[in-house]
């Protein structure tokens, strides 16, 4: 269907691309991995047509419909969200606007053209019924719904909404109009974990193709069956999900470890041989022979390393066994009640996992554990000796973003020594000359490692983390998981990443209309026990 053929692209001195190749088959769900800057935004802009190779060339039928979510924001202007979404939905919906015109016309049986707008009228009606025009509503509410909106919301101003749930309205609009093949750019990020599982669901279903990035493990098991990974340059395609690409990688790694390898001893037993007779006559034939050898072997490559990230925490003091006592909160917005007489114990070495539908009050639970928010009634008893940090996605808006990296850090803790705060950078993948980077060039995961690496510093004993992953890449997700496992204190915690939940959670409590149910395990045990992967889990 789509092709990249022998493909060269070269971004002054950076190679970026070297004879890569590329297929995707109608059909085909496909997921492209990568380091960040590898180039998996330009496999993007090459196959619209955005970029151009240097050498090589891009195959694409000239009647494909490609759609694409991108991690960009929008300008909308005063429509309905309905309004906006349909809006989306390309030639049928302009054929909408089309059939309101002719039906204007249609009221003055007196127009002389009455009877060429009639038959206008209905062609354009066939079409509009043919590209399912008639149940275009219908089917944007219900996308929309899948993806967390409420009925009110769905009518209300677009303009009310803030930019997260306005890229929730770009996908919509994606989802709704017909394409043949899908480029996402992460379309997980900024979706709570119902509107996860119900999209998961939706491509899943979808007949078209697919080629998406995605930070979601869980989201990249499910719907995706083939791999290609960008590796130095050229593009390597692996059969299978993503749990499947990371066996068959290391596999190949491997083999192409052992080859080199092989080579490399190879190569250094004839160089040693042409040293060692070089100036002896008698093996002049031979020694000859061994250099044009090695001048004409084609040389093996070494494979290229994943860079793995270890976060190191330090050994936080021991707190008392009771952490916190939640004891009777109330929390209203108006006359919107949120949390009514909430009671909860979190005992030390515990790790919560806090779920519940959009609206739940999640986020402002962790607010008042954290004390950033005061409870209108109740309170929250912090036990003995515990230090809490609270790690919140506003604290990466909070970064200055005229300091650099080593200057945020040193003003966060500027009785610490030099090379203490380098060894923090280091431990939160700042190293080198990334030390130095000022904070407004950062991307959104080097923010959020940057913000944790401020809030680790002190080493709490309770970490409050609302969704600690958000913006963050894989191999960065798998080291947090790994440093927080290792972490010997206790956590409270809001996440949409059901591999982070599953890592982790040793209790589940799901807030809801009723008040708070307590699941005492993991999160694959609350599964089990509550028969669902979410709260508020939405029918495709």
């Amino acid at each position: 269907m789509v092709e990249l053929n022998n493909v060269t692209l070269q971004y002054g001195s950076q190679v970026l691309f070297l004879g890569a190749n590329l297929k995707i088959n109608p059909g085909e769900k496909v997921g492209l991995v990568g380091p960040n800057g590898a180039g998996k935004t330009t496999i993007f802009r090459l196959l619209l047509g955005e970029e151009k190779p240097d050498e090589g060339n891009v195959e694409r039928p000239k009647r494909l419909s490609v759609g694409v979510f991108r991690q960009d924001f929008a300008e909308y202007g005063d429509k309905s969200v309905l309004a906006e979404t349909v809006a989306g939905a390309g030639a049928v919906a302009a054929l909408s606007g089309e059939l309101e015109e002719l039906e204007a016309k249609l009221n003055d049986v007196d127009d002389p053209n009455y009877d060429e707008i009639l038959e206008r009228y209905g062609e354009v009606q066939a079409r509009f019924q043919d590209g399912g025009g008639y149940d275009l509503d219908a089917r944007a509410r219900a996308i929309l719904a899948g993806l967390g909106f409420r009925p009110e919301e769905v009518d209300g101003p677009i303009g009310a909404l803030s930019g997260g749930w306005r890229m929730r309205v770009q996908l919509a609009r994606l989802l709704l109009a017909p394409h043949d093949l899908l480029l996402l750019d992460e379309p997980t990020n900024y979706l709570d974990i119902e509107s996860i599982l119900w999209l998961e669901s939706w491509l899943r279903a979808f007949s078209g193709a697919i080629l998406m990035t995605c930070h979601d493990r869980d989201v990249m098991n499910r719907v995706v069956r083939k791999v290609i990974e960008i590796d130095g340059g050229t593009l390597r395609t692996y059969v299978g999900d993503y749990d499947a690409y990371e066996r068959a990688r290391a596999l190949d790694a491997a083999q192409r470890e052992a080859e080199y390898e092989k080579q490399q001893a190879m190569l250094a037993r004839d160089m040693r041989f042409i040293e060692r007779f070089r100036a002896q006559p008698r093996k002049a034939s031979q020694v000859q022979s061994r250099a044009k050898k090695l001048e004409k072997i084609e040389r093996v490559e070494p494979p290229k390393r994943l860079v793995e990230r270890h976060f190191n925490f330090r050994r936080p003091e021991r707190s008392g066994n009771d952490v916190l006592a939640v004891k009777s909160l109330v929390k209203k917005y108006g006359d919107r009640v949120i949390h009514n007489k909430l009671e909860l114990m979190v005992h030390r070495g515990e790790r919560w996992a806090i779920m519940g539908e959009n609206g739940a009050g999640k986020t402002t639970l962790l607010k008042m554990l954290a004390g950033v928010l005061p409870p209108d009634a109740g309170q929250v008893v912090v036990g003995a000796s515990v230090q809490l940090g609270y790690f919140a996605q506003h604290q990466m808006e909070q970064l200055s973003g005229d300091r650099t990296v080593l200057e945020e850090l040193e003003a966060h803790a500027p009785k610490a020594d030099r090379g203490v705060i380098r060894g923090l950078a280091g431990a939160f993948g700042f190293s080198g000359d990334e030390i130095e980077k000022p904070i407004f060039v950062l991307s959104g995961g080097e923010r959020s490692r940057l913000a944790l690496a401020k809030m680790l510093y002190d080493m709490p004993n309770l970490l409050v983390l609302d969704e600690p992953t958000n913006h963050l890449d894989l191999t960065t997700k798998r080291a947090l998981v790994k440093a927080l496992q290792d972490y010997d204190g206790t956590l409270v915690f809001v996440s949409h990443d059901r591999a982070f939940l599953r890592a982790l959670a040793t209790r589940v409590v799901e807030l809801g209309p009723e008040g708070p149910r307590v699941y005492h395990g993991s999160y694959d045990e609350y599964v089990q026990m509550s028969g669902r992967e979410a709260p508020g889990m939405r029918a495709l």
